[in-house]
């Protein structure tokens, strides 16, 4: 590689790092608020009402009758929860509304000053209705102009009070006001209409029973999402249970320790009895605290089904997930199945078309043909297994067949042309072929090509040029090809012989003939027990497999022309053969001159 090659792949390193990197870091920035929202959140929010929140959450999750179930079941404890919660709440704090700041105190007097003016302004304005009720003529104009004053002023009052509860709501002083601000929007979210109901609805199943794998990892991967997500509500449930059971310790033990205990010395007499009011506040405190000590009872035993309800949906999911996981099993056992039907039937095939000699490579073509057939059955059943069987077959094969059809369309009449070179009447691997002009042997013919080993035509000395030709077996379909082999691979021949003029060829005819049929006698018989077998088959007129030696005048005397037939792959041989024994002929009998070509 060159340098610049290499730095920018360096770069891209450096940035696939990066990204990798960035995406770590920030896996959980939406997981929870920033530390500052968070602190402003629950400034604002003094009932932590998220178990509700998460409850409903986790509702949409619920898919089935039985999930369902679970979810209703957490969502009534989670909401019983919260209820109780706003409830010791807005009692705490109107019990509690002591100032412990400057401010708060201004504030609280200036709403304290503003309430009662607002009810003297009340009192005055209903003594006035009255007046108005009782009085007649010129005095009753009066008391309603007086009346109309009084109420313009009890609004201006009115408007001053609302202004200074939002001023200590803003401050974050009167706790009442806002936990009563957030149990309004509370119950607005809960019974408004078109928000969460109480009854969780139908939501898409997890088909954890699907009968593909790729369906099943889905479902496996979606449900143990699902499983993380009520995990957490369940630990959510958990810390609740873990901090209102300190908080009814804390409690407890402070109404306890409160508790009056009589003191067994000291004679009744003696005792020194508490002022009243003491004794009338220290008893409201105490029922107070009863009555919060009853509330985390109940808000405890709330969570404790919340979080039961958790255990229960988490343990019936994990089934399901067992369920996906044992199909998961099932589908990569019958795709190993399929692999091992498929290797035991190439194994098969390879044993039983294994043979030797002249039949070798068909039988080679054969066993490609059905081993490539066994592979790409077994290829299909495994995405069958993997995707599953199409619900629309016809469908998709007809318009997945129109779309190659048109797009492969070279393609797919060159591998049907392979067929047709794989009948009968096609070419065999040391076939003499001509193809588009170009004649050869062929040396190899697979699925989309023939391969030629080039040689001169067929009456030259059949000597390759080495070079290979291959062509698209669409030639078997909408072209031709000329094969010069028979079923034997027997061809004809031909050798040529020049005899001067002053010479007698008659004489040398007779001797040529008897040396030519002594030398090609085995292969004409051999050809003439294979002609006759397919000329019975087609019907046609007998073809004599005998020698045959013409003669053709020439200017410089006669040309004596042999034919006979041979094998192809013994041609050469065969010529050889032929000419030594020839020119031994000839040169027995005094000739001057021959020639082979």
């Amino acid at each position: 590689m060159k340098s610049r090659q290499w730095v920018v792949a360096a770069s891209l390193l450096i940035l696939v790092a990066a990204a990798i990197a960035g995406v770590i870091l920030t896996r959980n920035w939406g997981a929870e608020l920033p530390p500052t929202a968070r602190t402003a959140a629950i400034r604002k929010v003094l009932v932590n009402d998220r178990p509700l929140k998460t409850a409903n959450n986790l509702s949409k999750l619920a898919s089935g009758w039985d999930e369902r179930n679970y979810a209703n079941q957490a969502v009534r404890a989670a909401d019983h929860e919260v209820d109780l919660a706003f409830a010791g709440a807005l009692r705490d704090a109107a019990t509690n509304q002591t100032p412990n700041t400057p401010q708060a105190r201004e504030m609280y007097a200036r709403m304290n000053k503003a309430n009662a003016r607002v009810q003297a302004g009340e009192a005055r304005v209903d003594d006035l209705k009255k007046q108005v009720a009782k009085a007649s003529g010129d005095r009753q104009d009066e008391v309603k102009d007086q009346l109309d004053l009084a109420s313009a002023q009890l609004e201006l009052d009115q408007d001053e009070l609302d202004a200074a509860k939002e001023d200590l709501i803003r401050s974050g002083t009167d706790a009442a006001s806002i936990i009563q601000r957030q149990y309004e929007r509370h119950e607005a979210s809960e019974h408004a209409p078109g928000s969460q109901p109480a009854q969780v609805t139908s939501n898409p199943e997890v088909n954890y029973r699907a009968g593909s794998l790729w369906g099943q990892v889905s479902a496996w991967n979606a449900l143990r999402a699902k499983i993380s997500q009520i995990a957490a509500g369940r630990d959510e449930a958990a810390q609740l249970i873990t901090t209102l059971s300190s908080a009814h310790d804390a409690l407890e033990q402070k109404v306890n320790s409160a508790a009056p205990q009589p003191a067994a010395t000291d004679h009744p007499a003696n005792q020194v009895a508490p002022p009243a009011g003491a004794t009338l506040a220290a008893l409201k405190q105490r029922s107070q605290d009863q009555k919060d000590l009853s509330d985390l009872d109940k808000r405890i035993q709330s969570a404790q089904e919340l979080q039961t309800a958790y255990i229960n949906w988490i343990v019936l999911v994990q089934s399901h997930q067992r369920v996906a996981v044992h199909g998961m099993i099932q589908s990569a056992l019958w795709i190993l199945l399929i692999v091992l039907a498929t290797y035991l039937a190439g194994l098969a095939v390879d044993h039983h078309l294994n043979a030797a000699g002249m039949e070798r490579t068909r039988l080679h073509t054969l066993r490609v043909v059905i081993r490539f057939a066994v592979q790409a059955v077994g290829v299909l059943l495994i995405l069958f297994v993997v995707l599953g069987v199409p619900q629309q077959i016809p469908t998709l094969l007809g318009f997945a067949g129109a779309g190659l059809t048109v797009a492969l369309k070279d393609f797919i009449v060159g591998f049907f042309g392979w067929f047709v070179l794989m009948g009968k009447n096609g070419l065999r691997v040391g076939d003499w072929v001509e193809i588009n002009g170009v004649a050869g042997e062929v040396i190899e013919i697979n699925l989309l090509r023939t391969v030629l080993l080039e040689t001169g035509n067929w009456t030259s000395t059949g000597h390759p040029t080495g070079r290979k030709v291959a062509f698209v077996n669409s030639y078997a379909i909408e072209g031709h090809f000329f094969n010069f082999t028979t079923s034997g691979q027997w061809m004809w021949d031909e050798l040529e012989i020049n005899v001067p003029a002053d010479q007698d060829p008659y004489a040398l005819i007779d001797a040529i003939q008897k040396t030519v049929d002594k030398e090609t006698e085995a292969n004409a018989k051999a050809a003439e027990q294979e002609w006759e077998r397919g000329e019975s088959h087609y019907k046609v007129k007998s073809i004599s497999p005998a020698p045959a030696v013409n003669l053709r005048p020439t200017a410089t005397g006669v040309e004596i022309h042999i034919r006979y037939v041979t094998r192809a792959q013994d041609r050469v041989a065969m010529r050889a053969r032929l000419n030594q024994a020839l020119v031994e002929l000839l040169r027995g009998k005094g000739a001057v001159e021959s020639a082979s070509v």
